[in-house]
């Protein structure tokens, strides 16, 4: 299972946006403002085309501010802490799914034609909804720090080791 290349790549730029702006300087735009797209890209490696897409969702979501003109580019709309990985994939409109079970609608037809659940619908319903706690737990600045790593460990099975 992997999350879409659009929200695997807004996470991305989202990262080195706020790796930029914390760092200022010559990280960020001219004069330690505004960073621009093709600064992230180059940072990432991602295609510029494709950004200038993403960054619109972005934006509207309010998770950043453009400036137009010289100097221009991008800002985090609100503090790093403040922005969830989960709002993030949100924004470029891309759902979390595990499968083919998408939620209450059924992902099988019955003998009759009726919609019906296969056996494993609530497995993956289950791993979709962990999927998003876990992502909606997880900051943009937690990325930056590199406060990720160990935090989908269970207590209960580190105290059965």
């Amino acid at each position: 299972m992997q999350l879409s290349t659009r929200a695997r790549y807004a996470v991305m730029a989202m990262t080195e946006l706020a790796c930029r702006e914390q760092t200022g300087g010559d990280q960020a735009g001219p004069g330690g403002g505004a960073v621009t797209l093709a600064q992230i890209a180059a940072g990432q490696q991602l295609s510029l085309c494709y950004l200038e897409q993403l960054f619109g969702g972005l934006r509207r979501a309010g998770l950043v501010l453009s400036t137009r003109g010289p100097g221009g580019g991008y800002r985090l709309g609100r503090p790093a802490a403040r922005i969830a990985v989960a709002d993030i994939v949100d924004a470029v409109d891309e759902p979390m799914l595990t499968g083919r079970c998408d939620g209450e609608a059924g992902c099988l037809l019955a003998e009759d034609g009726s919609q019906t659940h296969c056996r494993t619908h609530d497995l993956w319903i289950e791993l979709a909804r962990q999927i998003r706690l876990f992502l909606t737990g997880i900051s943009l600045a937690d990325v930056v720090a590199g406060r990720v790593a160990g935090r989908a460990t269970l207590p209960q099975l580190l105290e059965e080791a």
